[in-house]
């Protein structure tokens, strides 16, 4: 009874989008977290009765024929690049991204990871880093004897140094872009890596043709929609229901056929 089979495939495709909404719903404070989305295929299909297939020694075609399908399955979950909100913080070294683009960072590894998540802090050296130390590329230094600390939307920074009336310019931050950012692996803690999907990275200043702009004190939010999420949830968790009653009636079917005398 192909029905069995066909609505365990079914609840296997719900049982995944609930796990996507639930970590959407997990990340709905994490800074400049992307949401995601499930995209479900139907399986292939089997041909009882080909379609095209002539019906008649006169030449005649059926029309439809009869094929049933053999379920769904999950094809892909895609990352949604919307803007977040822009939260203020007031904080000197937190920085957002109004527009496209991603900050550029330097793992352990020698690898460039990148993260729209601009929560950077100075480590003990005064290098600009990442809340786990990682390098903010390319490697920026602000002077111990700085008393004020400026990044304009073109990503310059600008140091006030005690005892001097004009700013020190100190370092030039820049992002990248990417083809199709869809396609970024994510790795955690906010950052993603290039793959041969998203293709190789464009970088350029801040505010260029195509690139967003830097706001200093500010914070992207995640772009998550909570009553969007709950009504995904719903959906999903209906969905899940029916397939199940499926299974229980395909059961029941074939415990009448086992009464038959």
């Amino acid at each position: 009874m192909r029905s069995l089979d066909i609505a365990a495939t079914g609840m296997l495709a719900q049982q995944r989008n609930v796990e996507v909404v639930s970590n959407n719903l997990a990340n709905m404070n994490t800074t400049a977290y992307m949401r995601r989305r499930t995209e479900f295929q139907d399986l292939i299909y089997q041909d009882l009765r080909r379609v095209g297939a002539t019906s008649s020694d006169a030449g005649t075609v059926v029309p439809t024929g009869v094929q049933l399908g053999l379920g769904v399955k999950l094809a892909a979950v895609y990352r949604i690049h919307e803007q977040g909100n822009l939260s203020a913080t007031d904080n000197t070294f937190d920085l957002a991204i109004q527009g496209n683009g991603y900050f550029q960072i330097t793992m352990p590894t020698g690898e460039t990871s990148y993260t729209r998540d601009g929560t950077f802090q100075l480590d003990g050296s005064g290098q600009l880093v990442t809340h786990d130390g990682y390098t903010v590329q390319p490697g920026i230094n602000i002077p111990a004897n700085a008393i004020d600390i400026s990044v304009n939307g073109s990503g310059e920074v600008q140091a006030k140094i005690q005892g001097q009336a004009a700013l020190q310019t100190v370092g030039q931050l820049s992002i990248a872009s990417f083809p199709n950012e869809a396609g970024l692996e994510s790795i955690g803690g906010n950052l993603y890596l290039e793959t041969p999907a998203s293709g190789s990275s464009t970088t350029a200043a801040p505010g260029s043709t195509g690139f967003g702009a830097i706001l200093q004190g500010f914070l992207e939010t995640s772009n998550v929609n909570a009553v969007e999420e709950i009504s995904n949830l719903i959906s999903a968790q209906r969905a899940y229901e029916m397939n199940s009653k499926v299974i229980k009636t395909s059961d029941e079917m074939l415990g009448t056929l086992t009464q038959l005398r």
